[in-house]
């Protein structure tokens, strides 16, 4: 049944397939949660971003293989650019779409069983040139996504986050633990953007103690998988780029500082689960575990991309240097929650890249 979508209403077959096999894997993991969401009215802010993409995507599938019943409603500033972006997602009768900004959207009527407020404003540059309008799309639209939240008696509400709102990670500490009483240095304006989504998560909690909300916290760490942009600030999309144009691929420091990357598709079992199952109030860490220096990252991407390109290093090391790190510890999802990795970063590497070069 759910095949049937990649031939309704999508001019990219190809691109389509390349996810319906990452999609078989998300709705097995869904099928616990099939009571739960059955029938379910979802609100989702930056539902035609990364995340949201690929929330909808299981989400329809979902109705398709599960008989879900379920819908989407997504505010989107741009349903033209969506429609273009992903077609066979734009068309569909189980997702509809609402102009506006996130900070101040009319409330659409009705009931809503749940929120996933997911709009997060990726670029580097408005971070650094406007913070004031970064702080306030943030914190605003936080508040406006809980506020609605209260109004249409939704019983739950995602909100994601990020592990950069613990502060940088004390580099002779191997892994973030969600406990960790860190946070960003308030003196330096680029950490306006963490420092927003420090306080979404504080009225979040407020909101779920005054109103008697479930709020879910996902602090998400780095991703790879389709529909990753690829010219923002983020070295995996960047070295993907560089990688489909050819190469060489750059890294603009040493390479010697770690990272670690969820695959979309594993993502997307974490993100319905603690919207579902995980305990109100309570961040999660949400990433891989399995740390990789960035010259690491760059060669896997070489070597899993065909054409083995070359790799150029900007910097030199500095002997003696502990290099910075951004790896979570994730033992609440594992212990609490039964998630796990279940994708190598290689092949997501691989599907990624194959997804972009299907793209015409």
């Amino acid at each position: 049944m759910g095949r049937a979508i990649l031939q309704m209403n999508s001019p990219e077959p190809a691109r389509t397939r390349i996810i319906a096999a990452d999609i078989d894997h998300v709705i097995e993991h869904l099928q616990p949660l099939q009571k739960d969401l059955q029938g379910a009215r979802i609100f989702i802010t930056g539902g035609t971003g990364f995340i949201g993409c690929w929330m909808l995507e299981s989400l329809v599938w979902a109705n398709e293989r599960l008989g879900l019943g379920a819908e989407a409603l997504v505010l989107t500033r741009n349903i033209g650019a969506f429609a273009r972006k992903a077609p066979h997602l734009a068309h569909r009768k189980d997702i509809r779409f609402q102009t506006g900004d996130v900070r101040d959207f009319k409330f659409p009527e009705g009931h809503f069983s749940h929120v996933i407020h997911a709009a997060t404003e990726a670029s580097s540059k408005a971070n650094n040139e406007q913070p004031l309008e970064m702080l306030e799309t943030i914190v605003d639209g936080t508040r406006r996504a809980l506020d609605f939240s209260v109004q249409c008696g939704a019983k739950q509400i995602l909100l994601t986050s990020t592990g950069a709102v613990l502060g940088p990670q004390p580099r002779n500490l191997e892994r973030m633990p969600e406990d960790h009483l860190g946070g960003p240095d308030v003196s330096d304006p680029r950490n306006v953007t963490y420092e927003a989504k420090r306080l979404s998560e504080l009225l979040c909690v407020i909101y779920a103690k005054q109103y008697g909300l479930e709020a879910k916290l996902a602090r998400i760490y780095a991703l790879v998988g389709p529909y990753l942009q690829l010219d923002l600030h983020y070295a995996m999309g960047n070295f993907i780029r560089d990688a489909l144009a050819g190469g060489p691929i750059k890294i603009n420091g040493d390479g010697t500082n770690y990272r670690s990357y969820l695959y979309a598709a594993d993502l997307t079992i974490w993100l319905w689960t603690i919207l579902v199952r995980g305990a109100s109030g309570r961040p999660y860490n949400v990433g891989s575990t399995v740390p990789v220096t960035i010259k690491q990252v760059a060669e896997s991407v070489s070597h899993t991309l065909p054409g083995h390109v070359p790799i150029e290093i900007a910097q030199k090391p500095v002997p003696g240097a502990l290099a910075s790190r951004y790896v979570p510890e994730t033992m609440r999802a594992q212990n609490e929650l039964g998630l796990r990795e279940w994708t190598p970063l290689e092949e997501g590497i691989r599907r990624t890249a194959q997804w972009y070069q299907n793209a015409k």
